[in-house]
């Protein structure tokens, strides 16, 4: 049997391979996987749940909320900062998990469920294992108040776009730069943290209809920028992806701008922010 954890998460068609049932079997089985392994340090459990813009996010933001709900977890609802907020997120609160619902560049019928441990790192390949392992085990169900309650997480993603803006050590003034926010997560931060840092932006694809996700915009498709570059002279241009998680090519400069970089990492910056601790993992006994 294939294993159902790919390279970034499970991803499949929504409503198909991707349904309500399986979200919440998925996020009860983390649960009771971190538990295990004593990821949740004895406390009660807290985890932020995000998602893109696709419209298959709503019914699965809120399956996984309800999975990790019913075994004890605390939610917190972010709504759609991109992948990389809900990273910083999780490391900035000290969530003991965070869960992307995204698909990144896949197109709009898909999605996926990614899975982040505490510090905002995704989760390695033996947790995934033995999440997939616990599925449809029988378990013994808290009652009262030891279920988990499912808060909106108000300002998340103006605490990201703070974040960004906040790592840079001087200003973007003088910058002019296109966004491709690809309809999806990065639709408000995207072009939101250059243009507050100074830069003037010029923005494609920042529609909030998740329908038309990565539809003729994003990282695997460039024909959009070139003319608006070719108008604007841009200093950058940078793709992206739905949330953006995938690598794509700078269309200025040579370089490539990864997955889950932040805007620290970028040519313009010097001063990094404070790195993130990874908590160790001891693999399933």
């Amino acid at each position: 049997m294939a294993r159902l954890f790919g390279t970034d998460g499970v991803r499949g068609r929504a409503n198909d391979d991707i349904t309500a049932e399986l979200a919440v079997e998925l996020s009860v089985g983390a649960a009771h996987v971190l538990g295990t392994l004593g990821a949740f340090g004895g406390t009660r459990p807290r985890a932020i749940v995000a998602r893109d813009t696709r419209p298959s996010g709503h019914f699965l933001a809120a399956a996984v909320s309800a999975g990790l709900a019913s075994a004890g977890v605390d939610v917190l609802d972010a709504e759609v900062p991109p992948t990389p907020g809900l990273a910083y997120l999780v490391q900035s609160t000290g969530a003991d998990l965070g869960v992307m619902i995204s698909a990144s560049h896949n197109p709009a019928p898909d999605n996926g469920i990614k899975f982040f441990a505490r510090g905002g790192t995704k989760s390695p390949d033996e947790v995934e294992d033995a999440i997939e392992a616990r599925l449809g085990e029988q378990w013994e169900r808290p009652q009262g108040t030891d279920v988990g309650t499912i808060t909106r997480y108000e300002g998340a993603i103006e605490e990201y776009v703070t974040h960004l803006v906040g790592t840079l050590d001087r200003s973007l003034e003088g910058l002019t730069v296109v966004v491709d926010c690809a309809n999806g997560a990065a639709a408000i931060s995207g072009p939101e943290a250059p243009r507050r840092a100074g830069a003037t932006v010029h923005v494609i694809g920042d529609c909030s209809d998740g329908g038309l996700i990565n539809d003729g915009v994003g990282s695997t498709h460039l024909e959009p920028r070139r003319p608006r570059c070719a108008n604007t002279a841009p200093t950058s241009a940078w793709p992206s992806t739905a949330t953006p998680t995938a690598a794509s090519p700078s269309m200025r400069r040579g370089r490539s701008s990864t997955a889950t970089r932040s805007w620290r990492s970028w040519p313009w910056t010097s001063r990094s922010a404070a790195s993130s601790t990874r908590t160790p993992w001891s693999s399933p006994s």
